[in-house]
């Protein structure tokens, strides 16, 4: 038969059991592996037909970390590109961030394109972003879109990539 301090002595106990359970070397970790900080998205007209997102990915873990795809509220497709001596293109095997390292998303570099947009992008709209990463988790963050006038994106010849990488605050 019980007694109550023997009950309340063995309720604690399987209590600070399960405490330190948690605490075992193969407990995940908890938290995203990968942060979004100072995102946005240019603003666009449906005729313009593609725009583009930014902000700084940190990996917050102990290994790198791989964005293989993204989706959003506002495009039916997205394109991992990056610019390469001028020119844009898709970035093969996604963006690696390094363990942690940061990878900024930018005007003239690394971007979420942004294809086929259905509906105009305004200044002070919230687009709402999912990432993929390798492993299968996900990333979902919100940015607001800015008016900007540079990298104006263009898959032909004489491409415009000059310009302030600075989106003016709409």
């Amino acid at each position: 038969m019980f007694t109550r301090p023997r009950f309340l002595a063995t309720a604690a106990t399987v209590i600070a059991a399960a405490a330190l359970a948690g605490c075992s070397s193969d407990a995940v970790p908890s938290g995203p592996e990968l942060t979004v900080t100072d995102p946005w998205v240019k603003t666009a007209a449906p005729e313009d037909m593609m725009s583009a997102a930014f902000g700084t990915l940190t990996n917050t873990t102990d290994h790198d970390v791989t964005v293989v795809a993204a989706t959003s509220d506002v495009s039916p497709e997205i394109q991992l590109h990056e610019v390469v001596g001028g020119q844009m293109q898709e970035k093969d095997g996604g963006l690696t961030i390094p363990a942690g390292a940061s990878l900024t998303l930018e005007p003239g570099g690394f971007h979420l394109m942004l294809m086929g947009i259905p509906a105009a992008i305004v200044a002070g709209d919230e687009a709402t972003f999912t990432l993929e990463l390798s492993d299968g988790e996900t990333v979902t963050f919100t940015a607001t879109a800015k008016d900007f006038d540079g990298a104006n994106e263009s898959y032909g010849s004489g491409m415009d990539m000059s310009a302030s990488p600075e989106p003016s605050e709409g």
